[in-house]
C-alpha cells in the first residue's frame, strides 16, 4: 500500500529546490506518493499544495534552516518531521544534504515495515489568554511591549504555578523548551538545555530589575501578566501573534500534541560548536 510523503523547500533556494526534485523521484519511483509545496512545485514543474494540506502524510521532509523547520512544523500539524540542514547550525535539522536520500529511503522503508515511523517526540507549547489561543510554539512563547528596544517596554509579572517568580519593567520575557533554548533564549542571556531534558526555561529580557533564568518542570504553568503599556505582544516561534491589552495575562503550558522528530538525531554538542 502507497504511502504519502510531503516535501517542503526553503523558498527561493535553489540548491533546496534541486534537492527536492531529487527526493520526489525517489519517492514516485519506489510507488508512494508525494506532496510538494506550492512554491517548490513552481520551481520544479511540479503540482504543488499548501502546506498545511501535508498534515495526515506518513512524515514531512523540510529542506532549509531552522526557519523553514519551525514553519514546517506549524503547518503541519502533528505530522513527523525529518530536517534536512541547508542552515549554518541546524538544531532541528539533523540530515546533511549529502545523506537525504538515503534517510528518506529508509524511513520509507520503516513506514511501509513497521506502519508508522519512529523519533523523538518533542513537547509543544500553548500560549492562551480568555478568548484565544496561539498555535503550538517548538521553541519558545515571547511576550513584549509595543516594540523591541528603547521606549518598547512594559511591566510583565511572571508566576509559576501560581507562585510570583519576578516582576519588572523590561523589553519582555519568554517561555523556551528545551528544544528551543539554543533560540531567543539564549540570545536573551538564557541557559542551554539539553534537548532531551524535560524541562521549560523562563527568561526576562533586559529587565531593569532582573532575576536569572529560571528552570522548572516541564509541566509547569507560567503566566506572564502585562502592564504600563498600551499595548502587548504574545507571540509563537516569532510567527504567529496576538495583541494584549493592559492588566491582561497570558497563560503558557505544555501543548496537548508533540512533534516527531523523524530519522536521526542531532547532535547537540557539535551544533553548539557551530554558534558565534
Amino acid at each position: 500500500m502507497a504511502v504519502t510523503v510531503g516535501i517542503v523547500a526553503q523558498r527561493e533556494n535553489e540548491r533546496a529546490q534541486q534537492l527536492a526534485e531529487s527526493l520526489v523521484g525517489l519517492v514516485e519511483k519506489r510507488g508512494d506518493d508525494v506532496l510538494v509545496d506550492n512554491a517548490t512545485a513552481e520551481a520544479i514543474d511540479s503540482s504543488g499544495v499548501p502546506v498545511d494540506a501535508m498534515n495526515g502524510c506518513a512524515f514531512v521532509v523540510s529542506i532549509g534552516g531552522d526557519g523553514t523547520f519551525l514553519f514546517v512544523a506549524r503547518e503541519a500539524g502533528d505530522t513527523p518531521l525529518l530536517g534536512v540542514n541547508l542552515g549554518e547550525v541546524g538544531f532541528l535539522n539533523a540530515v546533511a544534504p549529502a545523506n537525504a536520500v538515503d534517510a528518506v529511503a529508509a524511513l520509507l522503508e520503516e513506514v511501509h515495515t513497521q506502519g508508522a515511523v519512529s523519533g523523538r517526540s518533542v513537547s509543544r507549547l500553548t500560549a492562551r489568554g480568555e478568548n484565544w489561543c496561539l498555535e503550538p510554539a517548538l521553541n519558545e512563547v515571547v511576550v513584549h511591549g509595543p516594540r523591541r528596544g528603547p521606549a518598547g517596554g512594559l511591566t510583565v509579572d511572571i508566576a509559576v504555578d501560581g507562585e510570583s517568580y519576578a516582576s519588572s519593567w523590561a523589553d519582555g520575557a519568554l517561555v523556551a523548551t528545551s528544544t528551543g533554548s539554543t533560540a531567543y533564549n539564549l540570545s536573551d542571556g538564557g541557559p542551554l538545555v539539553h534537548p532531551t531534558v524535560d524541562a521549560l526555561v523562563v527568561t526576562q529580557m533586559c529587565a531593569a530589575d532582573a532575576r536569572p533564568s529560571l528552570i522548572v518542570d516541564g509541566d509547569s504553568e507560567i503566566t506572564f501578566t502585562v502592564s504600563d503599556a498600551e499595548t502587548a505582544w504574545a507571540i509563537s516561534d516569532g510567527r504567529n501573534r496576538q495583541p494584549l491589552e493592559p492588566g491582561e495575562t497570558v497563560t503558557v503550558t505544555r501543548a496537548d500534541s508533540p512533534i516527531t522528530l523523524a530519522g536521526p538525531t542531532v547532535d547537540f554538542f557539535e551544533a553548539l560548536e557551530k554558534l558565534e
